[in-house]
């Protein structure tokens, strides 16, 4: 095979989806046999979501294509607008990539209009992060959505495999490649805590926490309710640090930045909002702090992998397998503060840092080998045809 000769376009939307992709993203940049293309949108592009696509070209990528899709304001017609708008662009940016093989992750409003983009051509649609559940939050049925449109699968669960096969997709299609959303490498590059603590412009006294709350798009109600209880718990640790970061652009996440921002301002001396540290940098807040808190995929992924402990607080992530140290709680102020409390009893383990994480070798075997292959199964299919 000659080199670049598939084309790969990864699709990002935003942080969420960005990060868990770097290792497998890396993998592609460096195998000579694919050409890589990255498409950003979404959140990556907006200034009070810090503006993450930079973070991108630090990471050493190259943005091909970059399209304008959030409509502002968070209400259900504002996001039902962005969609909309997003497979404009999208259909615009494919149509000039010309992908043979498009790679989106999770469960994002911004990918599900990006796989749409490229269902009427012959591309290639694989989705990362399938099967898996999270009762909570639109979120759900827009992952289900994006596997059903989807050719290959790679799944981070058994669970989420059975899962898929049920809901009719291919079992041959469907590969559970565990966690790859951390790497060897990725662990090596983390931020020391001087470092962390300079970006932040704090010490990270303890106890230390890193907070990210989403709205809840299943239960709106319950976003003001667990974000009223969250804040006024926090408040009692004005001994510690609490580090805030913004939450998606989605249905009342304007709400949580301003309660959050007046939160900060209320409480200077130990509270701080930074709405994105880039992929390094949160992962490193996350292995270096007490407590991850919120509701966040964050705290049940990757969390554990760096063995730090998390508070889950309500119903957005229901469905989604634990580690054995995630507390659950509902969310009101005694649930929050006995979860914070048992989680701060239980202590971070830093040594899972080390067991368990693939290295890019395994990531090659398990994914990238699987979609080349996969791509020239279906280029000899439909030369035969």
């Amino acid at each position: 095979m000659s080199s670049g000769e598939i084309r790969i376009c990864v699709f990002t939307g935003s942080r969420a989806d960005y990060g868990p992709l770097v290792p497998v993203v890396r993998r592609f940049a460096r195998d000579p046999e694919i050409e890589l293309r990255v498409l950003a949108s979404g959140g990556h592009l907006l200034r009070e979501q810090g503006r993450t696509i930079d973070a991108i070209t630090r990471d050493g990528f190259t943005v091909v294509e970059r399209v304008e899709m959030v409509v502002a304001g968070d209400s259900p017609v504002a996001v039902a607008k962005s969609i909309g708008l997003g497979v404009l662009g999208y259909a615009d940016a494919l149509a000039r990539i010309a992908p043979h093989v498009l790679c989106v992750l999770g469960d994002r409003y911004e990918a599900l209009a990006a796989v749409v983009a490229a269902l009427p051509t012959d591309t290639m649609i694989v989705h990362f992060g399938g099967g898996q559940l999270t009762l909570g939050s639109a979120d759900d049925r827009i992952r289900h959505a994006i596997s059903e449109l989807a050719h290959v699968h790679f799944v981070f669960a058994e669970e989420d495999r059975t899962r898929l096969v049920r809901m009719g997709v291919d079992e041959e299609m469907v590969h559970n490649v565990g966690r790859i959303n951390i790497d060897s490498e990725l662990i090596g590059r983390l931020p020391e805590r001087r470092w962390l603590e300079g970006r932040l412009g704090a010490r990270l006294r303890a106890p230390s926490f890193a907070v990210t709350f989403h709205p809840v798009t299943e239960k709106p109600e319950e976003t003001s309710q667990a974000l009223e209880a969250l804040l006024a718990v926090l408040g009692n640790y004005h001994h510690g640090t609490v580090v805030f970061t913004a939450p998606n652009v989605d249905h009342g996440s304007s709400a949580i930045v301003e309660a959050v921002t007046r939160f900060v301002a209320d409480h200077p001396d130990f509270a701080t909002f930074v709405p994105s540290l880039g992929q390094l940098g949160y992962l490193g807040l996350i292995r270096h702090c007490n407590v991850v808190i919120g509701n966040s995929s964050s705290g049940l992924l990757e969390a554990p992998v760096l063995g730090t402990p998390t508070v889950n607080i309500g119903s957005r992530q229901d469905g989604r397998a634990r580690a054995d140290s995630v507390f659950d709680c509902e969310g009101t102020p005694d649930g929050i503060r006995a979860a914070i409390e048992s989680a701060l009893t239980a202590g971070s383990r830093p040594e899972h840092c080390t067991s368990g994480v693939p290295a890019g070798e395994d990531i090659d075997r398990s994914v990238i080998e699987v979609i080349k292959r996969t791509w020239r199964d279906r280029r000899a299919a439909s030369k035969e045809d």
